[in-house]
């Protein structure tokens, strides 16, 4: 972790819990958790509903024909 050792990790973990205390640190690690939850969900709501695309759709074979107009 660059050029830090654990101590200096333990001593800046110990000054961010003095700064914000326990329960909002509590609040946002729920809060993230409670996010990334909501993206995951998101994200497989997409893919199933790409899926769901991909099965429904129908493949038309065929040519097209220029289609000629006449003046009367």
């Amino acid at each position: 972790m660059g050029g830090l050792s654990i101590w200096h990790w333990l001593i800046v973990l110990l000054v961010v819990v003095l700064i914000f205390g326990t329960k909002k640190l509590k609040n946002i690690g729920s809060d993230l958790g409670g996010a990334v939850k909501g993206f995951k969900d998101g994200m497989k709501s997409d893919d199933e509903a790409n899926k769901q695309v991909a099965h429904d759709s129908k493949i038309i074979e065929g040519e097209a024909k220029e289609k000629t107009q006449t003046k009367v």
